[in-house]
């Protein structure tokens, strides 16, 4: 498990990277949906402590989108005005407050439908309207190994404490925002706020396809036992497919893309 956490993230965010590079920071966003650090941190939750505490903590996390929606949509707003020693200080400071009042609340699957959906639906409203991300030179440096290494040492520190609180707090620290901590960061620092907006936007669309994932393991994991993440990446990999045509619906003011495309924003 240890070699999968110290692969397995940094090699994603190397796979983003260059995704943003390729086909701009809505394509980029958009594949971070995917659950690679829920997935590997749920698996050894159930591994280590059960298959019934896993689907509880798939519970948590399910209404932990609610801080994670928070998350993105606050650094982005505050990118826009500020860097992202503040962004970030801020929008970690938000996620704190939503994932402590979430935990206050009795654990309930239906909660945690509703909650995920509202952060889902409200999310596309809430982010900054901004300028055109147009085509331009590439960055001297994108930071490539730093992203790596501090994803990494961030899913090491969050796998590690989700093991030890229980499963409401393992189910919130699982959704606990590692990608977009650092794909926020560096895209800002080496892209700018108007790309970074752009890229956090899209990975509120592709929360989708880890909505669905989490979701599957709520229902299926006392029965199907650990056969249920097949069945969960298989529901959060089509739901990803689902949820690409609302990347080229996005709402808010008129843009670019990436590759100079007009779109609708």
């Amino acid at each position: 498990m240890l070699i999968l956490k110290l692969l397995v993230i940094p090699g994603f965010l190397l796979l983003i990277s260059l995704a943003g590079k390729r086909w701009g920071p809505s394509v980029a966003g958009w594949l971070s949906g995917l659950p690679v650090v829920v997935g590997p941190i749920l698996l050894f939750l159930a591994l280590e402590q059960g298959e019934v505490f896993a689907a509880q903590s798939a519970t948590a996390a399910l209404s932990a989108m609610f801080a994670m929606i928070a998350f993105c949509v606050t650094y982005a707003q505050v990118a826009q005005r500020a860097g992202w020693p503040l962004a970030l200080l801020i929008s970690l400071s938000v996620w704190a407050a939503v994932a402590v009042v979430l935990s206050l609340i009795p654990t309930s699957l239906v909660f945690s439908v509703c909650a995920a959906a509202t952060a889902l639906l409200a999310a596309p409203y809430l982010f900054p309207s901004v300028q055109p991300v147009l085509n331009g030179p590439a960055p001297k440096s994108d930071k490539l190994l730093l992203r790596m290494v501090a994803g990494a040492l961030l899913t090491l520190v969050v796998t590690l404490l989700a093991s030890t609180v229980g499963d409401r707090w393992s189910g919130l620290l699982a959704v606990f925002p590692v990608l977009g901590s650092v794909m926020a960061v560096f895209s800002q620092q080496t892209r700018g706020p108007a790309f970074t907006a752009a890229l956090l936007r899209a990975t509120a669309t592709g929360m989708y396809s880890f909505a669905a994932f989490c979701l599957v393991l709520a229902l299926t994991l006392p029965t199907l036992g650990m056969n249920a993440f097949v069945l969960g990446v298989a529901v959060s990999v089509a739901m990803l497919g689902v949820t690409k045509r609302l990347l080229a619906r996005p709402v808010g003011s008129p843009t670019t893309d990436t590759g100079g495309t007009a779109i609708k924003r």
